[in-house]
């Protein structure tokens, strides 16, 4: 009833396996194609990172060349408007993304930079003078009185895939100095006389 097998046959069929060339498209397949999505995959993630910086700082600098044209006082609807105009170039949403608009002014006496208004949208506090000490190195040479507005965004980025990438914050900054207007001016009641 059962054929007793040559015990050599086993040796035999496994030494004729590992010379065998032949092969199947399927079973390469499924070798190799978890590893080419894996490949995939990181590649997604990280260019879109890269591409989500790319955004994030130029809403950034199209906020900044913004505000620096403007000759008029600006108030809390000019900062708002221009908020939700990072959220829509951002493609983000409020509670993961903020914005800081800071005007300060060079003393050359002092060697310092003085705060003369700041305004956060979106989470974040407004900068004081107190806090330019931390900003004094990443600011240009520049002559007495002369005012720049820095912008500064948050946004926090969480890849779609997790590869190694966690979830982390973008953080941008620019400074821009005014172009058609010596400086670049607060007023509460800027919406009013507009």
């Amino acid at each position: 009833m059962f054929k007793r097998l040559h015990p050599l046959l086993p040796l035999a069929r496994l030494r004729a396996f590992s010379r065998d060339t032949r092969g199947y498209v399927t079973v390469e397949a499924m070798i190799v194609l978890p590893v080419l999505l894996w490949i995939f995959g990181v590649g997604w993630v990280y260019f879109d990172a890269y591409r989500q910086q790319s955004v994030n700082q130029k809403a950034n600098y199209t906020i900044g060349d913004m505000l620096s044209r403007q000759t008029d006082p600006v108030g809390d609807s000019y900062i708002d408007s221009a908020f939700n105009l990072l959220k829509l170039l951002n493609k983000a949403v409020e509670p993961d993304t903020s914005m800081r608009v800071t005007v300060v002014q060079y003393r050359a006496d002092s060697d310092s930079w003085r705060v003369q208004w700041s305004e956060a949208r979106g989470g974040g506090s407004a900068l004081s003078t107190a806090d330019m000490t931390d900003y004094a190195e990443r600011l240009p040479v520049v002559s007495d009185a002369t005012q720049l507005i820095l912008v500064e965004t948050w946004d926090e980025y969480a890849p779609v895939f997790q590869v190694g990438l966690g979830d982390f914050t973008i953080k941008t900054y620019s400074f821009t100095a005014p172009r058609y207007a010596p400086q670049l001016v607060w007023s509460s009641d800027a919406e009013e006389n507009a």
